[in-house]
């Protein structure tokens, strides 16, 4: 038992930062970090993206191991809260302070916990509810602060990634699953579908890093742009969209986030647990 603890802890840390690697390492991809170009950053490189990503591995392995084989509770929200913020502290401590991953410690942190729960035994579906459900309950040691996602919620009254969470990742079970899956079933290469898949969540996100650099107007442009790549089948115009992206500053890192998290999620169908002699 012990043994397959350990051993489950190790490969769902090393999953999601893997996830996070992938993610990153993705090109092209519009107006995001990627093999070719900063995106729409200034402060950003892939380098720096997967150093962060890697500073992670532990939290992950935290949050899994406090959650292994536990139930969706308040002391779990909190308990995970917790290792959530001191892995952003060792993760601003890697970047100089710039923030690479926020969004996506909270995203894949509640998917890790969720599928901690199960043991990596319960179907996706379980795990996504699992994560909605640890979502939902307050954390009442959370400090008071403001955030750039918090200011866009309340200005645009959108979802936002607590909001994305709280109602069960509806954008990873509705759009950059199927997306995925229906991609490979084509035969797209696997970086393709992946592509696709990221579009799926830019066609249809609030996403709260487009509004904050450019408001509505950026939201509606990035949403229908990606819409009619997917609509068209016309993967190889993302690179002319990351250009415009980069012209209009729009950078849909809500949508990177969640899309790490669709990898993670993926990729934990093929855990297979040890059998102890």
């Amino acid at each position: 038992m012990i043994q397959e603890k350990h051993s489950f802890i190790r490969f769902i840390a090393n999953t999601a930062c893997r996830s996070l690697i992938e993610e990153v390492e993705l090109t092209p991809k519009p107006g995001l970090v990627d093999s070719e170009n900063t995106g729409a950053h200034q402060d950003l490189s892939i380098q720096l993206m997967k150093a962060s990503a890697e500073s992670l591995e532990e939290t992950f392995a935290e949050i899994a191991e406090i959650s292994y084989g536990e139930q969706p509770s308040q002391f779990i929200r909190e308990e995970i809260a917790a290792i959530g913020r001191a892995g952003e502290k060792r993760m601003f401590e890697v970047t100089g302070g710039v923030n690479t991953h926020k969004g996506a410690i909270w995203a894949i942190g509640l998917l890790v916990s969720a599928a901690s729960i199960g043991k990596g035994m319960d179907p996706l579906e379980k795990t996504i509810s699992n994560a909605g459900e640890i979502a939902r309950y307050p954390d009442q040691h959370c400090p008071v602060s403001s955030t750039n996602g918090g200011k866009v919620m309340v200005k645009y009254n959108v979802n936002g990634a607590r909001g994305e969470a709280q109602l069960g990742f509806p954008h990873i079970f509705l759009h950059s699953l199927p997306m995925l899956k229906q991609s490979r079933s084509q035969g797209m290469t696997e970086e393709n579908a992946r592509l696709a898949a990221l579009l799926s969540l830019i066609a249809h996100l609030d996403d709260t890093c487009i509004l904050h650099r450019g408001g509505p107007e950026a939201l509606s442009f990035a949403k229908k742009a990606a819409a009619a790549i997917l609509h068209d089948g016309n993967l190889h115009l993302i690179k002319s969209l990351d250009d415009e992206f980069i012209k209009r500053n729009i950078s849909p890192g809500g949508s990177a986030d969640l899309l790490a998290a669709t990898l993670f999620l993926d990729k934990i169908k093929s855990y297979k647990p040890i059998c102890e002699v």
